[in-house]
């Protein structure tokens, strides 16, 4: 992970110049991000961090609003129906941005509602136990779903949101069956877990990774292609069984906003992101957090989230997965 955040360092003289055109654009007034999703999330986390950084560096308010919901939807339109003047701002992530758009029968808003800005972190999600179950490595815990029939409970940050299709996947590959119960974001979620009153989860490994070192929650592994830098001794899911093989799975969070704002505001708020991305402090925070920086430009973004969208639009017309947004 640090590797990986010297590279993001080493693309900062890329950036530079955008940031230097991009000096003579401030709002001038009170900004605000919104949150789709409840306080003490990753999604919460980095539009703190992006708006304390923003508020220095303009000298006018940056506000941080949760809209929990719907899985991320109902944030989302806050923004889609805001003015595109680069006052608002929305701290979106793999749920509402990607996933939704095949999995809700009823959006309101469709990719081109949004521009994206700039992507923040990424990182794996983590299958992460809560001590009571009898379960120390995958082929375990799947033995043990399977013991439990349709008794176990799984928590969620949102219905839709890339850990609940996290676990969805998990078990229509595991041939296993568990009840989801959908919190609104990570921070209640975690809550439940750790008093036990559900018994596992696919949680954002950015804001579990504390909950496992302290022995709180049992991690039995990371949903991406690889291992986690800062979790090394916790395997991949998808190479713990055969039947797993297929399975991978990374989130990420980055900043989008409303459709129509200008190129030049978009270029400038993007040159900040770059600007707080290279700083040590924030390298730090997120390797601390499990994640790793996500720089590029506005068009590297916009490419990325099309992927994405292509990508979990197959995986769910396959599974045949609907649902109507809350």
């Amino acid at each position: 992970m640090i590797v990986l955040s010297r590279r993001a360092a080493l693309a900062l003289p890329v950036a530079v110049p955008a940031a230097a055109h991009a000096q003579g654009w401030r709002p001038g007034q009170q900004s605000r991000i919104v949150v789709p999703a409840a306080p003490g999330g990753t999604t919460d986390i980095m539009a703190r961090l992006l708006a304390q950084h923003l508020q220095t560096k303009w000298g006018t308010p940056v506000v941080v609003e949760n809209r929990s919901g719907g899985g991320g939807t109902i944030g989302t339109m806050e923004i889609v129906r805001a003015a595109a003047d680069g006052r608002h701002m929305l701290m979106g992530n793999i749920g509402p941005q990607a996933i939704g758009y095949s999995l809700f029968r009823n959006l309101q808003y469709r990719p081109d509602s949004l521009a994206p800005v700039a992507n923040v972190i990424r990182g794996p999600n983590v299958l992460v136990v809560h001590p009571s179950v009898p379960a120390r490595t995958v082929p375990e815990f799947v033995a043990w779903l399977k013991g439990e029939g349709s008794r176990a409970s799984y928590g969620t940050s949102g219905m839709g949101q890339s850990p609940h299709l996290s676990g969805v996947w998990f078990n229509q590959l595991a041939g296993t069956q568990a009840e989801a119960v959908h919190f609104r974001g990570a921070g209640p979620l975690l809550i439940d877990l750790v008093a036990g009153n559900v018994q596992f989860a696919f949680d954002n490994l950015t804001t579990s990774i504390d909950h496992i070192r302290s022995g709180r929650l049992r991690g039995l592994g990371v949903t991406s292609a690889d291992r986690s830098p800062q979790l090394p001794d916790l395997p991949a899911i998808r190479e713990t069984m055969p039947e797993l093989a297929a399975y991978d799975v990374s989130t990420w969070f980055g900043l989008f906003m409303p459709a129509g704002a200008s190129a030049e505001i978009i270029r400038s708020v993007n040159a900040e992101v770059q600007a707080l991305l290279a700083m040590p402090d924030t390298q730090a925070r997120f390797a601390q957090m499990g994640g790793v920086p996500a720089p590029g430009s506005a068009e590297d973004f916009a490419a990325f989230v099309r992927a994405e969208i292509a990508k979990w639009g197959g995986v769910i017309r396959r599974e045949g997965l609907q649902m109507d947004a809350t």
